[in-house]
């Protein structure tokens, strides 16, 4: 039966020497071998103790918590609690990354953008959260869902949308009208970018566009502004003609 010195136990578990000489200390995870010469080892039940410990301890419990619970768990039920707790961090993690992202996309449709009119938009996203898919079957929720631009989402199709939202706004800006060769580019990227999200479905996707013109506090939809709206609209229209 192999056993294992303080330090050797070190080693293998990264853990101190102090650390763990502070745990014999305090009887949480004493040696439970010694031999003739008085020097105490480890056996490999002390180290499936120390797992244990190490284990609880990540779940941010006090050292004397975790000694009332070493006997009464099983190595499993400590590993389940730990895998719940990691399950718990990765939504939390999940979460912060979608919010950043979120932000990051917001600020590239945005030139400036104020804390106000962050607070303003993430209030209406949590208070009107997918809304618009109440507009839509079930089944068309269920596509809508999975190929729809998101701007918590960090993908190639949401990138395009507020690409081609910033050349909008700048044609605008610069009185450039739909119906010129830029106002064409838009529309031709536009229709190529919607056949691709809703799989060349033109009924799902004249559907969803009588959804985004309603108003982003009833749909809880980002909003976009109507004169954007109306160079859509006209731009596309004159690709059609």
């Amino acid at each position: 039966m192999h056993r294992w010195t303080t330090g050797e136990l070190s080693k293998q578990r990264n853990i101190s020497v102090r650390t763990l000489r502070y745990y014999d200390q305090i009887n949480l995870l004493t040696p439970s071998f010694k031999d003739t010469h008085g020097k105490r080892y480890y056996s490999e039940d002390d180290l499936f103790k120390l797992e244990k410990i190490m284990i609880l301890k990540s779940l941010s419990l006090p050292l004397e918590d975790i000694r009332g619970m070493l006997d009464k768990l099983s190595y499993k039920q400590i590993l389940i609690s730990h895998y719940n707790y990691l399950q718990e961090q990765l939504s939390e993690i999940q979460t912060s990354i979608s919010n950043t992202t979120t932000l990051i996309n917001l600020m590239d449709l945005e030139e400036s953008l104020s804390w106000e009119r962050v607070s303003e938009l993430v209030q209406n996203s949590q208070k009107n959260h997918k809304k618009w898919l109440n507009y839509f079957q079930e089944h068309e929720q269920v596509i809508l869902e999975n190929t729809l631009p998101n701007l918590s989402n960090n993908d190639k199709t949401t990138h395009q949308y507020i690409s081609l939202l910033r050349r909008i706004e700048w044609c605008i800006k610069h009185n450039i009208k739909p119906e010129s060769e830029e106002g064409f580019q838009i529309a031709s990227e536009l229709i190529e970018v919607s056949n691709t999200s809703f799989s060349e479905n033109t009924e799902l996707a004249d559907k969803f566009w009588e959804v985004r013109k309603l108003p982003a506090e009833e749909t809880g939809l980002f909003p976009i502004e109507e004169d954007v709206l109306e160079f859509v609209e006209r731009c596309i229209a004159y690709v059609s003609n």
